[in-house]
């Protein structure tokens, strides 16, 4: 038997980040955004991404002729994001959180992808990350964000998910335990991910709660 290290969440699920969300169209989403922003404020040039991950997102649109500049908390998911950098003049990324990052630059656009504005679980935590988006948004910009939608998580109510996923040198398994909390409108999402490598016979868990906030109209 080979065994199981058992470690917690950082480089080694920033590396496997990508494969895991390899379904995930991109390029789709990037180009849903740029007619967003092509209706309501074509003139824009320049774009913030808060909560940047990987880079994905920033890449596809810049192929809009967008430039985009990156933040992140996770100084592995940048590194992943400061290689796209390299091959794309458009794109820049730095560390920051999305509560507390200031700079001196305005954009015409901030996005906050993926469920970035459900990580903001206070009231407190929301005023932060608005006024982030205040502090560096062009008045006649557009801050263009998505998030968990209440009724469609009261409806669909929260289940365990297993997602299998396989390239030539990696197997990975990852197990999704949701707890929710409907007073709270959180919800606990308590993973397992079981990473194999084919070539080397080994084996990693790892394991992380990843508490999200989803929002009804009204708010």
């Amino acid at each position: 038997a080979s065994g199981i290290l058992m470690i917690p969440f950082g480089p080694l699920y920033a590396k496997y980040y990508d494969l895991l969300y390899r379904d995930k169209d991109y390029g789709a989403e990037a180009a849903y955004i740029h007619d967003l922003i092509q209706r309501f404020y074509p003139h824009a040039h320049s774009i913030l991404d808060l909560g940047c991950g990987s880079g994905k997102h920033a890449d596809q649109l810049s192929r809009f002729d967008y430039r985009i500049h990156g933040i992140d908390h996770s100084p592995d998911m940048l590194r992943a994001a400061q290689e796209r950098a390299s091959q794309n003049s458009r794109l820049s990324f730095s560390p920051g959180d999305a509560k507390h990052y200031r700079s001196n630059q305005i954009f015409d656009i901030v996005t906050a992808l993926f469920h970035v504005l459900s990580y903001q679980k206070s009231h407190q935590d929301l005023d932060s990350f608005f006024a982030t988006v205040q502090h560096h948004l062009n008045p006649q910009g557009l801050f263009i964000f998505d998030f968990w939608y209440g009724p469609a998580v009261i409806y669909q109510q929260p289940e365990i998910r297993v997602k299998r996923l396989l390239d030539q040198q990696t197997k990975i398994t990852r197990i999704a335990e949701p707890v929710h909390n409907l007073q709270s409108q959180i919800v606990d999402v308590h993973y397992t991910l079981f990473i194999e490598d084919l070539v080397n016979q080994k084996i990693v868990e790892l394991k992380e709660v990843h508490s999200m906030r989803y929002f009804f109209e009204c708010e």
